[in-house]
Order: C-alpha cells, then structure tokens, then sequence
C-alpha cells in the first residue's frame, strides 16, 4: 500500500478573529473614587504618601474622591480585612476592580498607571 504524502500546510497565518481585534479597553474615569490608605503612625514614609496621593487626586479627580486613612498601629484588625503586609499601602476600592500600591506613592506615573487613573483628554484625540 503507498501512502500519499498530504500537501503541507500554508506556513501563512490566518488574521485573528474579528473578536480577538477588539481595540484596546478604554476605561473612563468615574464618577466617584474611594481610596484608603493604610499607614502606620505618622512616619515619614506615611505623611509623604498622604501628601503625594492628596496632590494626585486634587490634579486628576478634583471633588470626585474620598480618601480614608486607617493607622493600623490604632487599629490593627482593619488591615486584616485588605490583607495588608506591607506599609504603606493604598488600596483603590473603587471604581472595581480593587488595586494595591505599595510606597510611599511618590512615582506619581507608577501609582496612576496601578491605580487605572489618567485624564480622559490625551485618548480623545
């Protein structure tokens, strides 16, 4: 019995699937942003971080945020909750998903680009 050899394959590759060419998601800012930051005490690093994350939102959510500070050495159980390990750390809870920093927030590029926060602006055009 000869077996005939199948025709190779095209090596071309197929374009994906009309699905899979979505553009990229485009997240809007909301309305309402609640923040919290978890320090300890008021250490150098915790004061810098309220200070960095205060000027961000004045800059980029002016009137549209909250920002809770929980000092975990006068309430040590609610960091359990977020399950924090490190401090200190800002903790977006909404608009969700919910994200984490870690520092003391002064890359400001860094904290925005974690925290999904940007000015609508630039993508407009």
């Amino acid at each position: 019995m000869i077996m005939k050899k199948k025709p190779a394959a095209s090596k071309r590759r197929r374009p994906p699937a009309k699905a899979a060419r979505r553009p990229a998601k485009v997240l809007r800012i909301a309305d309402q942003w609640t923040l919290r930051l978890y320090v300890a005490g008021q250490t150098p690093r915790s004061l810098t971080a309220f200070a960095n994350l205060k000027r961000m939102c004045e800059e980029h959510l002016p009137g549209r945020y909250q920002i809770e500070v929980i000092d975990l050495l006068q309430e040590p159980a609610r960091g359990a909750k977020d399950q924090i390990v490190a401090l200190p750390t800002l903790v977006r809870k909404l608009p969700e998903p919910v994200r984490r920093v870690l520092g003391d927030l002064s890359n400001s590029e860094r904290v925005r680009l974690a925290i999904d926060l940007f000015d609508p602006a630039p993508l407009a055009s």
